[in-house]
């Protein structure tokens, strides 16, 4: 019998990759950006990739155009978000059984359709605040797995620094891992 395959669109850190891949799943990350841990990963445009079987694909498209944090900026990024929006649709109608899309509070949910879920880090281990949007097809919202104290902003309160976008847009650990864990016990019923 052949490995469930997942991809993990617009995912440098390996995090969700490497969750998937110690339970046992075939799973590749995909990025314009090389991978920071060795692993399985297509570097270049998702849509390259995207028609090769895989059963799910777990998205974190860029919300640099879409989050609502940004949003005294939008009327200068009229056609950025326009084609940021045009991205998240085409992931979304990708031809994939099970979807998830992962972005922050955004205009997504104004523009295309509000989210299934608002998962906080807090709920999977980490003493954090920081809102994270699940657009669900085919799959189960999470449960969480650890809620815990603490309810820092501490990605928010970042000082500036050349990494800050990349520190910010990391997937949580403990996220990572009941993704890997509730969507791949659900692949595998």
């Amino acid at each position: 019998m052949s490995k469930i395959k997942i991809l993990v669109a617009c995912e440098y850190s390996g995090r969700v990759r490497d969750a998937f891949i110690k339970r046992g799943f075939d799973a590749i990350s995909c990025d314009l950006l090389p991978t920071d841990v060795p692993g399985p990963h297509y570097q270049g445009d998702v849509f390259d990739i995207i028609d090769n079987g895989f059963s799910l694909m777990v998205a974190h498209p860029p919300c640099t155009h879409l989050a609502v944090s940004g949003s005294r900026w939008f009327k200068d990024k009229v056609v950025e978000q326009a084609e940021a929006l045009d991205f998240v649709r085409k992931l979304l109608d990708a031809n994939i059984k099970h979807i998830a899309l992962e972005n922050p509070i955004s205009v997504i949910s104004s523009k295309i359709r509000k989210p299934d879920q608002i998962i906080q880090p807090w709920q999977f281990g980490h003493g954090e605040t920081k809102a994270t949007c699940l657009w669900l097809k085919n799959l189960p919202k999470l449960v969480p797995t650890n809620i815990v104290e603490g309810r820092e902003a501490k990605v928010h309160k970042m000082p500036p620094s050349p990494d800050r976008w990349k520190l910010r847009s990391t997937t949580y650990q403990g996220i990572a891992d009941a993704i890997a864990q509730q969507w791949g016990d659900y692949l595998s019923v």
